[in-house]
């Protein structure tokens, strides 16, 4: 039987799809922890023990494209988009039940923007502002009938003034509600942004922080900056800030 040249193509391509789709099908015999399976169109699919755990996009050897994570039910739990292997865009986390929870935008593989969050309804939960990766003070939380929150807790201070006896001035901090989850920071926000690198952390136990400044007999500024890390109600990072001024120019 004569077979033409464009027939002997299409077999090949066939047998070598047919071989990639079946890789790792032979583990599933013994332990099968990861399996493997690579699908026609640059899609690859990731199992463990044969419960899809993610699909890729690929193309020439790099993501690029709609990437899906799941659930152990096999509902969908994540989405992202890549281009060149980067992610771009906004990226999707779900409830299990398939609505959207949350959507996070991405820029060069960088949280930037807007992230939204949302009730199992599809009212809006939150926003929360990116810059470059880091945390913005923007920040906003609704209720489930679309109020605006209000009424976060403030900074407090309570100041131990032992400057002519010991050549200290302590700063005692807490929330004004008293709410113990907090971390409390010395420092300023960084071109509108909560940057780690430019403050300083201060030791918090059960809601309540001390800051120990001493006399050093040079020129300081006469003030401190104070930022909080507050848990909401709802889970979420709320930014405050206090200034609080000192009386004296040479505290440390």
């Amino acid at each position: 039987m004569k077979i033409s040249s464009g027939a002997i193509i299409v077999l090949f391509a066939i047998l070598i799809s047919g071989g990639c789709i079946n890789k790792g099908s032979g583990k599933r015999g013994s332990s099968a922890e990861n399996d493997t399976v690579y699908v026609p169109d640059s899609i690859v699919q990731y199992f463990s023990k044969q419960l899809l755990l993610k699909e890729v996009s690929f193309r020439n050897g790099v993501r690029n494209g709609l990437t899906k994570t799941y659930y152990a039910g096999g509902q969908l739990y994540q989405t992202f988009w890549y281009v060149d292997d980067l992610r771009e865009d906004s990226s999707g986390y779900y409830y299990l039940e398939g609505q959207i929870f949350r959507t996070t935008p991405y820029v060069h593989d960088t949280i930037h923007g807007i992230q939204r969050q949302y009730y199992r309804t599809g009212e809006l939960k939150a926003k929360i502002g990116y810059d470059k990766g880091l945390r913005t003070p923007y920040f906003q939380e609704f209720s489930r009938e679309g109020r605006l929150v209000s009424g976060y807790p403030e900074i407090v201070a309570d100041i131990s003034d032992e400057y002519k006896s010991s050549g200290r001035y302590v700063i005692k901090l807490a929330l004004s509600d008293n709410n113990k989850k907090v971390k409390f920071h010395r420092g300023e926000f960084t071109d509108n942004r909560f940057d780690t690198a430019h403050i300083s952390t201060i030791k918090t136990v059960d809601g309540k922080g001390t800051l120990t400044l001493k006399k050093t007999g040079s020129s300081k500024p006469v003030y401190v900056g104070i930022l909080a890390e507050i848990t909401t109600a709802f889970g979420n990072r709320y930014l405050a800030y206090k200034k609080i001024e000192l009386p004296y120019n040479d505290l440390n």
